[in-house]
């Protein structure tokens, strides 16, 4: 199943993306997930840390999936 995750920025670095679903603790963790190849962005192994996720792009780590969204602006 997939879950969203909604940024209220333009776009989020893949490793804050991973600190922020909760699939890690620390930054560290993140660079060592990415780096071991245990995260999948749209589909497909990646190994930048620094790849910008925007709304519409998909997330897969530690057997779950999220779909970025863009956060709803308040009124």
């Amino acid at each position: 199943m997939m879950e969203e995750i909604q940024i209220e920025t333009e776009f989020i670095r893949l490793d804050a993306l991973l600190k922020l679903t909760g699939l890690v603790d620390t930054g560290g963790q993140a660079k060592a997930a990415i780096q071991q190849g245990m995260v999948q962005v749209n589909g497909e192994s990646c190994l930048m840390r620094g790849k910008k996720m925007r709304p519409g792009d998909t997330l897969t780590a530690g057997g779950r999936s999220f779909l970025i969204a863009q956060a709803k602006e308040s009124e």
